[in-house]
């Protein structure tokens, strides 16, 4: 366990942008502006690290204690990936020389193996990680999503967070990079938008969409990329112009195309990168649901239970000889692998294409 008194650079943003736990944004809702108080630190504040391991599972815990009241409470935790078995706060940034007073806050973390982990406390998420999206054209690059509201892009080869984005108000469940232009992220949130930010330029107002619940699953249309996908809460699927921004976001903005495809949220989503227009749906309602889109007019081809439970992820295999075997995995902790071609109606709805 250690402990640190410099709380002033603990943060979870990029340096130069605006500490939220020391300043609470402008424009907050009342309840919003609780919630963002109860995460807020003082510089008055104490902070100490502990290392606990519960059901074998290990955390890092940050915990500040309130002097004047004589509280101490759990602000945070980082899940760590081994036993810990001793702790050394740094301030020095690591990778910089120790002589030109930069300020940081890292960990190093002593297990059971002999190397040592090194954790930046100033970078990482601070609530759950929703999404990830490997960048395919960048491939050092990989944007995290989180309940911190946040969008991190990360450097693979440096491990390090490039920058922190704060684009969404709400927890952000949902990434994908375009598959052309290697530098615009689509991200979506439970602050019910739908934002494609190019990364290069963090400041620039991006494109917004507002749907009518929280955000499930976002895709780009990887058969005509000025197109995207964003699928819901309420089991609303839509279609989207991606250069037809709408001006206002006072009401749910205006789609090529939108299906009702199921009664609860659709969970899984993907596009079959094979066959134009065929399109696969799941559900908390444990279905599977086929669909053609032809001349802009979704129908529904099939749908069948497959048995793994309320449905969490659906994917279509990538290359051209599996592009029909779709793999579901659901709250049984199952996965099953479908191949549609077996069933009559696809072959009959996809024959020709």
């Amino acid at each position: 366990m250690a402990m640190f008194g410099n709380v002033r650079a603990l943060a979870y943003h990029a340096p130069g942008e605006e500490d939220p736990y020391l300043v609470l944004p402008a424009g907050e809702n009342e309840s919003d502006a609780d919630e963002r108080e109860e995460l807020q630190i003082l510089p008055t504040d104490n902070l100490i690290l502990a290392a606990k391991v519960e059901d074998e599972v290990a955390h890092l815990e940050v915990m500040v204690y309130e002097d004047d009241a004589d509280n101490l409470y759990v602000h945070h935790d980082i899940m760590l990936p081994a036993v810990p078995l001793c702790l050394e706060w740094i301030d020095v940034p690591v990778g910089s020389d120790a002589d030109k007073r930069q300020q940081g806050n890292f960990v190093a973390v002593g297990t059971m193996s002999p190397e040592i982990e090194l954790w930046d406390l100033d970078v990482y998420h601070v609530d759950a990680v929703l999404a990830l999206a490997a960048n395919r054209q960048h491939r050092n690059l990989l944007a995290s999503a989180s309940a911190d509201k946040t969008v991190k892009l990360w450097d693979l080869k440096t491990c390090q967070c490039a920058k922190s984005y704060t684009m969404h108000t709400d927890k952000v469940c949902a990434l994908d990079w375009h598959p052309t232009e290697g530098t615009v992220l689509l991200s979506g949130s439970y602050d019910r938008t739908v934002v494609a930010t190019d990364m290069r330029a963090p400041d620039a107002v991006a494109p917004r969409w507002r749907v009518d619940a929280d955000v499930e699953r976002v895709r780009w249309d990887s058969h005509d990329p000025n197109f995207f996908y964003v699928t819901t809460e309420s089991g609303l699927v839509y279609y989207f112009d991606a250069r037809k921004a709408p001006k206002s976001l006072d009401k749910t903005s205006k789609p090529v195309w939108m299906l009702q495809a199921h009664d609860g949220p659709v969970s899984a989503f993907d596009i079959n990168p094979a066959v134009q227009g065929f399109l696969a749906t799941g559900s908390e309602d444990k279905t599977i649901k086929l669909w053609s889109v032809q001349d802009n007019k979704p129908s529904m081809v099939v749908g069948r239970k497959l048995e793994v439970g309320r449905i969490f992820a659906a994917n279509f295999g990538p290359d051209a000889e599996v592009a029909f075997r779709l793999s579901v995995a659901g709250s049984r902790g199952q996965v099953q692998v479908w191949d549609t071609s077996t069933n009559s109606a696809v072959r009959s709805a996809f024959a020709g294409r």
